[in-house]
């Protein structure tokens, strides 16, 4: 039995950042993950999904000491974002220069920082990675837990993380209930080439069926999150690409012009996911194992990284006041600090999506002129964008870049 301080379930950006984070503290952490690491990670734009990184989600990559090796790997940032809705006029226009930022954030492809935060896992001597490998059986019931891999070699540790993703077979196998939603909708995923320059932007249209954004990337391209009714996402990912590229330039007005080419098209249902609850005694969930929200702000990635870098706070905080990293009282803490702000975030963003999915005349005047006055009211829309920037709220040290990170070498 190989004893650790903590095993983490999951090898995802949200689990390898939790181990970075208490592996160089000296935490000794095991990661279980099912997919081997790649040999040679697959090289910026070629995959039809990205990932927009908020300040803080960078602050924490820097603290890490990972940053230089996901901007070496491809990260395009990008300064201004602009919203509107197509049943009406309502615009709103966020600049970077606004707020005295010199962007809003980054677009990286998702084997990017996975490849980042792998290497810098490697590198910690305090981390040993398990992959491929799987857990067969786990006991949590007493300390300390006690874990068997598929290979039959077992391991244990006074916590055990889950960041396995959405469908978590950790979280499932200790019977953690879950509140759903299933939005009956899919989240189309292409890379798409337009007539005209993305000029550094973030696109977004709000239209009936759900909202279609345009994320500019480094080589001219855009990578399009296109939120579509469950069977018409069916039909635009088996679309020929005329068909496509019509649909897609008509559902975007458009903007940039005519769409001149695309790559392939990938479709994610979606659903509203929250456990009922993040801790247990021995026991964390952590990401889009405890919460899974619509991605129309793109702000599940950030959510997850923030989880990691609070868990790994609480749990550094508790060691060093000699505490047990694993107790119930403990990891509450945990949950207090995130479990309210990511309520927050899953509410608005169904807010978003059943205000502006809504086509009755007089709610969409109402949008259309809560856009306009908040467009035009300058000390709000700069506060709304800060916190979206991850500049403000109640943050983590790792995430904060006004103070100097305990957690790098």
């Amino acid at each position: 039995m190989n004893h650790f301080d903590v095993i983490v379930v999951g090898g995802g950006s949200v689990g390898l950042t939790t181990a970075c984070a208490l592996g160089a503290q000296g935490v000794r952490v095991a990661v279980v993950e099912p997919r081997p690491i790649a040999a040679a990670p697959v090289a910026a734009g070629h995959n039809p999904r990205v990932f927009a990184i908020t300040r803080a989600s960078q602050q924490i990559f820097t603290a890490l000491g990972i940053w230089d090796a996901i901007l070496a790997g491809g990260a395009y940032p990008f300064r201004d974002m602009r919203v509107w809705d197509a049943g009406g006029d309502g615009a709103i226009h966020f600049d970077c220069a606004d707020i005295g930022e010199p962007y809003l954030g980054h677009m990286i492809e998702p084997q990017v920082i996975q490849a980042a935060l792998q290497q810098r896992a490697q590198s910690l001597a305090a981390i040993t990675l398990f992959c491929p490998a799987r857990v067969t059986e786990i006991d949590v019931t007493r300390e300390p837990v006690t874990a068997t891999l598929d290979d039959g070699s077992g391991l244990s540790a006074d916590l055990v993380v889950g960041a396995d993703g959405v469908h978590s077979p950790l979280r499932e196998r200790l019977e953690i209930g879950t509140r759903t939603h299933d939005y009956r909708q899919g989240s189309l995923v292409a890379r798409v080439l337009t007539e005209q320059d993305h000029q550094a932007t973030a696109w977004q249209r709000f239209l009936p069926g759900g909202p279609l954004a345009f994320l500019p990337t480094a080589d001219g391209w855009c990578s399009i999150v296109w939120t579509l009714p469950a069977e018409t996402a069916q039909q635009m990912l088996n679309a020929d690409k005329p068909a496509f590229h019509e649909a897609l330039g008509v559902a975007f007005d458009f903007r940039l012009g005519k769409i001149t080419d695309s790559g392939p098209r990938e479709v994610f249902p979606l659903q509203r996911l929250h456990a009922e609850h993040y801790v247990e005694e021995r026991v964390a969930l952590a990401g889009d194992a405890a919460h899974a929200i619509h991605p129309l702000a793109g702000q599940g990635i950030n959510l997850g990284l923030l989880d990691a870098a609070v868990l790994a706070e609480v749990v550094l905080t508790a060691r060093e006041r000699q505490k047990n990293i694993g107790s119930l009282h403990v990891l509450r803490r945990y949950e207090r600090w995130r479990r309210g702000d990511n309520q927050l975030m899953m509410t608005a963003m169904d807010g978003f999506n059943r205000l502006f999915g809504n086509t009755q005349p007089a709610l969409r005047q109402v949008r259309n002129l809560g856009l306009s006055l908040m467009d035009a009211v300058s000390p709000a829309k700069a506060l709304l964008v800060r916190h979206a920037m991850g500049l403000a709220g109640d943050l983590p040290a790792l995430a904060r870049r006004d103070t100097t990170s305990p957690y790098t070498e």
